[in-house]
C-alpha cells in the first residue's frame, strides 16, 4: 500500500513509521498517489496568525472576536477543547474559557497571510478555488509530469512549507471530487491529512449524518428529518425522482451527493457574491461620531478583503441593529465598482444619514455586493467629487506603506474614534 511520511516527505510501502526518519506521521492509502482533488483548510487561521505574531500568546487559549456582546470569529484549539466555537456569543465563550486572551480581528494581517498561502498553492496548480481567506480547493490533475511528484506529495510539501515559511499550519483532504475532499479535510484536524478513495466512498458515507453536506444548515436538516432522513443511508434509499419531487433541484443534488458524486469543477474564477464585515458593541451606541469611526473601520476591512481577492463591488450596503434587535438595512448601487475604502465609507455614511435613525444601536455592518473582478474599477472617478481620484491614489499609496511596514503604519484620524 503506498505510504508517505508527512515529516520528511519520503514515499514507501505501507508501515506505521517512516523507514527514513522513524516518525509516525504517516499517511497510507491504496489510492494515495492516484487522487488529485484536494481541499486545504488552515487550522484556526485567525488565532494562528495572532499566536505567530505575538509569542506571548503561544501557550494561551486565544479567542479572536469582539467584546462581551460580540461573537467569536475563531478560537485556537486550546480554547476549542473547552467548548469555544466560532459564532458563539463572546460572553458564553468567556464563561467556558475565562482565562482566554481575547484579541480583536486584524483583517489586513489575515489577508496578507492568505495571499502568501494562495501564492504557494498557485505554484502547484493554476486550478485553485478559494472559499475564504483560510481555505481553498485545488485540482492537481496532470501536475505530476510538471513537478515530478504525485499530488499527495505536493500537498504534503505545501503544508510543510506553510509551517516553515509562514508559521501557519493546515489540514489536507484528498479525494476524487470537491464534496469528498472537503469532508476529508475535517477528519484529522489540526495538521491533518485524510484520504477518501473511490473504492471506499459508499462505505465511508453510509452511517454519517446528512448534516455533513455543505450547505445543509439547521433548516435543511429539519426538512430532511421530517422526511425521515438523518443519515446518508437514509438518503440512499430514496429514488432520484422522489427526492426531486420533495426537495426540488436540491433533491437531485442530494441524490448524487448521497452516492459521493460531485461533478463540479475546481474553478479559479468561482464568483464571490458579497464581502462584508460587522461588529457588535459591548454597549449600545447612539453617538454619531463613534458610529462614524466604526463605519470607517468596517469600510477599511471590507476594502482590504476586496483588494486581497482582486475584487470590487457595485453595491454598498449598511446594516444596523437596534437595541431591541430590529434590523435596518440600506443599499446603494454605484455607477462603477469600487474596492476603495474611502468610497465605501462615504457611501455607507450617506446611507446611515438617510436612515434618520437616532439609535442606540448594538451592531453595525458594512458590505459590498454585485462583486466583479477589480480590473478597471474606479477608472472614471466621481464626476460630482473631483477629489475622489486624489483620495483613491493616496489610499493606494497607504496600502503599499502598510504592506511594507505593517497595518498600523498609517491610520486615519477617524479610525481613532
Amino acid at each position: 500500500m503506498p505510504a508517505l511520511c508527512r515529516d520528511c516527505l519520503t514515499t514507501f510501502e505501507t508501515g506505521t513509521r517512516c523507514p527514513a526518519c522513524g516518525r509516525p506521521r504517516v499517511i497510507a492509502h491504496p489510492e494515495l498517489f492516484e487522487l488529485s482533488i484536494a481541499h486545504m483548510d488552515c487550522d484556526a487561521f485567525y488565532a494562528a496568525v495572532e499566536k505567530r505574531d505575538n509569542p506571548a500568546l503561544r501557550d494561551r487559549p486565544v479567542i479572536v472576536g469582539g467584546g462581551r456582546r460580540g461573537v467569536v470569529s475563531t478560537a485556537c484549539y486550546l480554547a476549542r477543547i473547552r467548548g469555544v466555537r466560532s459564532a458563539m456569543p463572546m460572553f458564553k465563550a468567556l464563561q467556558l474559557c475565562p482565562d482566554a486572551a481575547v484579541v480583536k480581528p486584524r483583517g489586513a494581517a489575515y489577508a496578507e497571510a492568505s495571499r502568501a498561502i494562495r501564492t504557494m498553492m498557485e505554484e502547484l496548480s493554476p486550478a485553485v478555488e478559494p472559499l475564504s481567506l483560510d481555505e481553498a480547493f485545488l485540482d492537481l490533475t496532470g501536475t505530476e509530469r510538471l513537478h515530478g511528484a504525485p499530488p499527495a506529495l505536493l500537498l504534503a510539501r505545501l503544508v510543510r512549507r506553510m509551517e516553515d515559511e509562514l508559521g501557519l499550519s493546515g489540514s489536507i483532504g484528498l479525494s476524487h471530487n470537491k464534496f469528498l475532499a472537503k469532508l476529508a479535510s475535517d477528519l484529522d484536524k489540526p495538521r491533518g491529512f485524510a484520504v477518501i478513495g473511490q473504492a471506499e466512498t459508499l462505505d465511508f458515507l453510509v452511517d454519517r449524518p446528512v448534516g455533513l453536506i455543505w450547505g445543509v444548515g439547521a433548516t435543511g436538516r429539519a426538512a430532511l428529518e421530517r422526511a425521515g432522513v438523518r443519515s446518508f443511508a437514509d438518503l440512499q434509499r430514496w429514488e432520484r425522482r422522489e427526492l426531486a419531487a420533495r426537495f426540488g433541484s436540491m433533491g437531485d443534488r442530494l441524490w448524487h451527493l448521497a452516492r459521493g458524486q460531485d461533478h463540479r469543477r475546481v474553478s479559479p474564477n468561482a464568483p464571490v457574491k458579497s464581502i462584508s464585515n460587522e461588529t457588535t458593541f459591548a454597549e449600545d451606541i447612539a453617538d454619531p461620531d463613534l458610529l462614524d469611526g466604526h463605519i470607517w473601520r468596517l469600510a477599511e476591512k471590507v476594502a482590504d478583503r476586496a483588494k486581497a481577492r482582486g475584487r470590487a463591488g457595485r453595491v454598498v450596503a449598511l446594516k444596523l441593529k437596534r437595541a431591541d434587535h430590529r434590523l435596518l438595512t440600506r443599499r446603494h448601487a454605484l455607477p462603477e465598482p469600487t474596492q476603495i475604502a474611502d468610497r465605501i465609507y462615504r457611501e455607507a455614511r450617506v446611507l446611515y444619514d438617510q436612515t434618520g435613525a437616532a439609535g442606540p444601536f448594538r451592531l453595525v455592518g458594512v458590505g459590498l455586493s454585485d462583486i466583479v473582478p477589480a480590473k478597471g474599477a474606479e477608472l472614471s472617478g466621481d464626476l460630482f467629487d473631483p477629489q475622489a481620484a486624489v483620495r483613491a491614489g493616496a489610499e493606494r499609496a497607504s496600502d503599499a506603506i502598510r504592506a511594507r511596514f505593517g497595518a498600523q503604519a498609517i491610520l486615519k484620524g477617524r479610525a481613532l474614534r
